[in-house]
């Protein structure tokens, strides 16, 4: 059995919401041959858990929420996803992480997933791909098969 770990934070729930649907469409192609633990940083900080280092391969799932500047000339600054990047961060868990899948709004241009982006170049891992806002079918379908070949499955 292969395990699929995946780590998110979702602010309004769009992320949770992708992550449960991939996860569903994913046990429906593999049935027993697989296990999908995930990780809700929301869930895990409200809680009251400390952040714990991973055991195993992940696969981080990113929404961008950010203030100021335009992205590309005058700055930007993350806010409310910042604790995925500190569970990343902590006990170089991004050495486990195969890659980032951000989130957004593409109304925002150039800030569109551009968290994902800035934490690939953080902590030297890929941007395996996006999606818009709860993703759509095509958008699981083709996330799930890149997960598929991350995890040789």
């Amino acid at each position: 059995m292969i395990t699929l770990r995946f780590v998110y934070i979702s602010l309004s729930g769009n992320t949770a919401s992708f992550v449960r649907r991939m996860s569903q469409y994913l046990e429906e192609r593999h049935g027993d041959a697989i296990a999908i633990e995930t990780v809700d940083i929301k869930e895990l900080i409200r809680e009251d858990h400390s952040f714990y280092a991973m055991q195993g391969d992940f696969v981080a799932f990113l929404p961008t929420y950010l203030e100021g500047g335009n992205g590309i000339d005058n700055g930007d600054q993350e806010i409310l996803t910042n604790p995925l990047g500190d569970f990343i961060a902590f006990e170089d868990n991004f050495k486990n992480c195969l890659g980032i899948v951000g989130s957004g709004n593409r109304n925002f241009n150039n800030q569109y997933c551009l968290t994902a982006k800035q934490y690939s170049q953080r902590f030297g891992f890929p941007v395996l791909d996006d999606f818009e806002m709860r993703g759509m079918t095509d958008d699981i379908k083709r996330i799930a098969e890149k997960i598929e070949k991350l995890y040789k499955i």
